[in-house]
């Protein structure tokens, strides 16, 4: 890792105050993944934001507003996570997302599916649509209209853009992971 987690005795007001705003927000929805080390510093992502926080603040709001609107059921947000962890191979994101597939239903054998790159069979038909837009964008490709159109039909125009930008901002946390070197 090249950012250690940060203790928040040491932090500014500002950034004390966002330590202390991810720390409520993980509690509340990250459930079983631990997500801070013994000395109450937080883990994952978060060191490099917070020792970053003219970038890391901006993007930890980006993150939050899917949160505090998200409307995606959370099996199919897990899936859209899982395939964009994958194909950046964030150790971290898969770390923690795994953990959360399970969490929230997914059996072992389709959080191994979703872990190598692969449609696991017991997807419905949101979670499917989910996994091809998810795939197709983490290759950087443009989602082509049949497929636009048919997540468009199953998830609703609103939806259906929060999960693009969903995984943008998963896109995004998989870059900052790989680039700092974020080990679970």
């Amino acid at each position: 890792m090249r950012v250690n987690p940060i203790n928040p005795e040491t932090m500014n007001d500002e950034v004390r105050y966002v330590h202390d705003e991810v720390f409520k927000l993980i509690t509340n929805s990250q459930g079983p993944v631990v997500m801070t080390n013994n000395e109450g510093a937080l883990t994952g992502p978060f060191p490099p934001m917070l020792a970053f926080p003219q970038f890391g603040i901006p993007a930890l709001s980006f993150v939050r507003s899917l949160d505090n609107y998200a409307t995606l059921p959370k099996k199919v947000r897990e899936v859209a996570i899982l395939t964009v962890g994958t194909a950046f191979g964030a150790r971290f994101e898969l770390y923690a997302h795994e953990i959360m597939a399970k969490h929230f239903g997914f059996s072992a054998t389709a959080v191994a599916s979703l872990a190598a790159g692969f449609r696991p069979v017991e997807l419905n038909q949101e979670e499917a649509i989910a996994y091809e837009i998810a795939s197709i964008l983490a290759k950087g490709r443009i989602v082509p209209d049949a497929s636009y159109n048919l997540a468009k039909e199953i998830l609703g125009q609103e939806t259906l853009a929060e999960l693009i930008f969903l995984v943008g901002a998963y896109t995004l946390l998989a870059t900052v992971l790989n680039g700092f070197d974020v080990l679970p």
